[in-house]
């Protein structure tokens, strides 16, 4: 077994990525996704913040009447914070995790299930740095829409949070960089990481089950003659363990959607940390609640961690630092 086989990403040359290249791999990886597959991302957050009476039946439900209250552009809401910081947050993931797993797995041509648990253990614990403010401001962007239809026929505001949803009808929404300076002038640096706990219970275990298994599942399709497995084989290991990794851990991105959201339609509980959420969700919406846009996560992600798999396979960072030599 080749040394290289053993690496989640390989350059289309022999010598590894650098890491400047790494981190253009994961920045166009990671606007690239976001851009193919944010509407779904949308769904799900609407879908997971449903409280009481369902305003969306389901993911396809849940676009068509976003697209017909808000337009084509409300299915974006809340992309432009998400496409600035993807860059950083894919960057960081996926370099963080080839550092660490040079840094944890001596002898490359052996196969180490608990150093590569560890490896993506630490590159989830790298990313929520930029991955909890990132998402702690998409989220009150997506959910405006909802927010709005909920509190539409009654016009009562919410206290939970100082900035305003507006109408569905007008299409006004908060923007990312008013809510962003309202949280640093009210709350200081600790309102944009609102969430922290619940973020990484969430990226830690996605990362030990998404890495190992990508770099097994890839490691059937590796051919001794390339070096390498195939680019149709690097794609489907990436959506494969990005899809089970994404369902595995529902539930904690449930409680995080729900912690992070700031303001609250009329009669949703507001949640003092991760165990309250959780005992609240339990209680009052059972528990098939935990596993709230489950099928959207799977569709978000899977595409994702494909596409991201794909721009390491072709070594697009490579390419494009060659064009500066």
């Amino acid at each position: 077994m080749s040394a290289q086989d053993s690496s989640h990403s390989v350059a289309p040359s022999s010598s590894p990525p650098s890491v400047t290249a790494k981190l253009i791999n994961g920045g166009v990886a990671g606007l690239v996704g976001v851009t193919c597959v944010f509407p779904i991302d949308l769904a799900k957050t609407r879908l997971q913040n449903q409280h009481g009476k369902d305003i969306y039946k389901g993911m396809m439900d849940c676009l068509m009447k976003t697209a017909r209250a808000e337009g084509f552009l409300g299915m974006y809401r809340g992309a432009a914070v998400n496409l600035t910081l993807v860059t950083p947050e894919k960057a960081i993931k996926l370099a963080a995790n080839d550092f660490f797993r040079q840094l944890l797995m001596e002898d490359e041509l052996q196969r180490n299930l608990k150093m590569e648990m560890l490896a993506g253990c630490g590159a989830g614990m790298c990313q929520v740095v930029v991955t909890c403010p990132m998402e702690m401001l998409k989220i009150q962007l997506q959910d405006a829409g909802r927010l709005a239809v909920c509190q539409g026929s009654a016009s009562a505001p919410s206290s939970s949070s100082s900035y305003t949803a507006g109408s569905a009808s007008t299409h006004k929404r908060p923007s990312a960089t008013l809510i962003a300076w309202e949280l640093l002038c009210t709350q200081g640096l600790a309102g944009l990481y609102k969430g922290l706990g619940a973020t990484l219970l969430r990226d830690i275990p996605f990362s030990i089950i998404y890495f190992p298994l990508f770099a097994n599942l890839n490691n059937l399709g590796f051919n001794e003659r390339t070096g390498k497995a195939s680019f149709a084989h690097s794609f489907m290991s990436g959506c494969v363990a990005g899809s089970v990794a994404a369902v595995a851990v529902t539930p904690l991105d449930v409680l995080k959607t729900r912690i992070q959201t700031l303001k609250k339609g009329l009669g949703e509980d507001t949640y003092s940390g991760i165990t309250n959420c959780a005992r609240k969700l339990w209680i009052q919406e059972g528990p098939s609640a935990f596993m709230k846009g489950a099928g959207c996560r799977a569709l978000v992600i899977a595409p994702l961690f494909g596409i991201a798999q794909g721009v390491y396979f072709i070594g697009i960072g490579e390419r494009i630092l060659k064009c500066f030599e």
